[in-house]
């Protein structure tokens, strides 16, 4: 396909004083074997270096985020994205060189299909404490799963259902999916390692209490509209 003809995927990166490895994140989007490229910084008034790296590349559309919170800055970056495709990449992160090229063209050559996700390899950050659960198998093995840095999705996918929910502060990435599977909103899993996510002490997920208490909060949500709805079936018969 002609570079003309290649539709613009707008890259999202919301990050809060990120200075460590923002630079690492950037360079694998700007390495990757797909253009054309918009990449977004939404910086969540970091007080660190994160504005100065950015901003050092002239590719990055740096955003001071007005709100709080991760998906603050995501929607925040939607809302700035030019592109007809939306991918996300957190700081902390790295993607396989040809990740874009790899998703765009399944979506290019299947029209029906609304998103794509991809297969996730978790890596340790020298020096850093494991959680529980961060076994050698677990690291050696590649995962699914539902997080925005193994996405790209068609823009109008927001439209349909929604940016992410602020009320949200960490799991705000599984409640976003999983009103997209209960929408049947058509999807496909690319099975290929196309993330490497970091494992650190300072990753937004090491909040483990938080995360559970807002994953058990989404799934007795879906339960009780589940409930209603086979009640109301059940009254209308």
């Amino acid at each position: 396909m002609k570079y003309a003809d290649r539709p613009l995927v707008s890259v999202i990166v919301a990050v809060l004083n990120g200075e460590r490895y923002l630079r690492s994140a950037l360079h694998s989007i700007c390495r990757q074997d797909y253009c054309p490229l918009e990449i977004i910084v939404v910086d969540g008034q970091s007080v660190d270096h994160t504005a100065v790296i950015a901003q050092s590349l002239k590719s990055v559309k740096y955003i001071c985020q007005e709100g709080r919170g991760l998906a603050n800055g995501r929607n925040r970056g939607i809302e700035a994205a030019q592109g007809e495709l939306i991918s996300f990449l957190d700081s902390d992160d790295i993607w396989a060189v040809y990740k874009l090229s790899t998703q765009v063209d399944y979506l290019l050559r299947n029209p029906g299909i609304q998103y794509v996700t991809a297969w996730v390899k978790f890596f340790v950050e020298p020096g850093s404490r494991l959680r529980p659960g961060y076994t050698k198998k677990f690291l050696d093995g590649a995962r699914t799963g539902p997080t925005p840095g193994t996405l790209v999705t068609r823009k109008s996918v927001f439209s349909d259902i929604g940016m992410f929910d602020t009320d949200f502060s960490i799991a705000c990435d599984f409640e976003w999916f999983k009103r997209a599977k209960d929408r049947d909103i058509p999807m496909f899993i690319i099975p290929e390692i196309l993330l490497y996510k970091r494992i650190h002490e300072r990753n937004l997920s090491s909040d483990v209490r938080t995360n559970r208490k807002e994953v058990f909060s989404i799934i007795r949500q879906i339960l009780g509209q589940r409930q209603n709805q086979k009640t109301g079936t059940s009254h209308g018969q």
